[in-house]
């Protein structure tokens, strides 16, 4: 006799469930409306107003920061997501490959330490080799640990995809490349684009390698929104973070469409 179990019926689960969502969501939901705050003092609200919003775009500063975030994390999620890439096929559809596991653990090794231990050891690293342009060391430090996130769900692709259509291709005397190019990589798609987002994401959001390998003129937005957080809150820091909010959630549903897409397509005969 099979017994069912309705987790929806468990005794306490919807208030739980309310209050950790509650506890989840509050503070943003705190942010983006007081970001519309008319005062200039954060926490006294006198009225609705979008100043703070034009006062967040004419901020050159600002703008320079975004445009340093972006152009690193554009060209980190490139490199990040071509290695992760080329380690999965190696990894997943490499027959004869020796110390299979031993190289995955590898590529995901950056999940495992601490950020500031990486961090110090690329700051290390970039003092013995005498680098001091900025944004290199922060493009090359990105896309090291940008990595792992985008060899995840590449990976995870790979695994649920079956080998018929590749050799299928094969039997019709496509070469690798063809094959590749045909079959391999419309079909692993969703996977590709979920790994180059998660790794643009990681790399706009991050702050500790950002902060300890910044140079002038290669301040990051992170790095940029902890300095005006140390003199304190401010609408225009509301309205910085609620557009930050945006354009995550517009990624994310981006993310989201692509993969579902792809979970349609797996599902049709």
């Amino acid at each position: 006799m099979s017994i069912s179990h309705d987790v929806k019926r468990y005794p306490g689960l919807r208030p739980l469930t309310a209050v950790f969502f509650l506890y989840l969501y509050a503070p943003l939901a705190v942010i983006v409306v007081y970001s519309f705050n008319a005062n200039r003092v954060a926490g006294v609200w006198t009225g609705f107003s979008l100043k703070w919003y034009g006062s967040a775009l004419d901020n050159a500063a600002l703008v320079n920061a975004l445009k340093t975030s972006l152009t690193v994390a554009a060209i980190a999620t490139a490199v990040s997501t071509l290695i992760a890439l080329s380690a999965a096929l190696a990894i997943i559809r490499g027959k004869n490959l020796r110390f299979r596991k031993l190289s995955e653990t590898i590529v995901n090794l950056p999940l495992l330490l601490p950020e500031i231990v990486l961090a110090v050891a690329t700051l290390i690293l970039f003092s013995l080799l005498d680098i001091q342009n900025g944004m290199l060391r922060l493009v090359v430090a990105h896309a090291a640990f940008c990595t792992p996130f985008a060899f995840l769900p590449i990976r995870a692709r790979l695994q649920g995809m079956s080998l018929d259509l590749e050799e299928a291709s094969a039997d019709l005397y496509a070469d690798r490349w063809t094959t590749f190019r045909r079959v391999t990589l419309p079909l692993i798609f969703p996977g590709v684009f979920s790994g180059a987002m998660l790794a643009f994401l990681i790399s706009m959001d991050d702050f500790i390698t950002s902060n300890l390998l910044a140079t002038g003129g290669s301040t990051t937005l992170p790095v940029y929104i902890f300095s005006l957080i140390r003199a304190g809150t401010s609408p225009e820091l509301n309205a910085i973070a609620t557009l930050l909010i945006l354009a995550s959630l517009v990624l994310a549903t981006v993310a989201l469409l692509v993969a579902a897409r792809g979970a349609r397509e797996d599902a049709e005969p």
